[in-house]
């Protein structure tokens, strides 16, 4: 058995490894990208549900001035 690679082979091997280390950056900003734009999402998502209960907030406070308007008026 001989302890002599093929030149071949090694090209290939060095091929493939300079193609990752060639393609490392451009997949971590992919990713980067990917973390950024779901937690916008989130965030958007997170504001929209806030809104809504402010609006219910909203609402039970009108109805109940609405409520004690009308006390006052009948008691008057």
């Amino acid at each position: 058995m001989s302890d002599i690679v093929s030149a071949q082979i090694t090209d290939a091997v060095t091929q493939t490894n300079v193609k990752v280390l060639g393609e490392s950056p451009a997949s971590a900003l992919g990713v980067s990208s990917q973390a950024m734009s779901h937690a916008m999402g989130l965030a958007m998502e997170n504001a929209t549900q806030t809104q809504g209960g402010m609006q219910q907030i909203g609402n039970s406070a009108a109805a109940a001035l609405m409520a004690m308007i009308t006390k006052a008026g009948v008691q008057s």
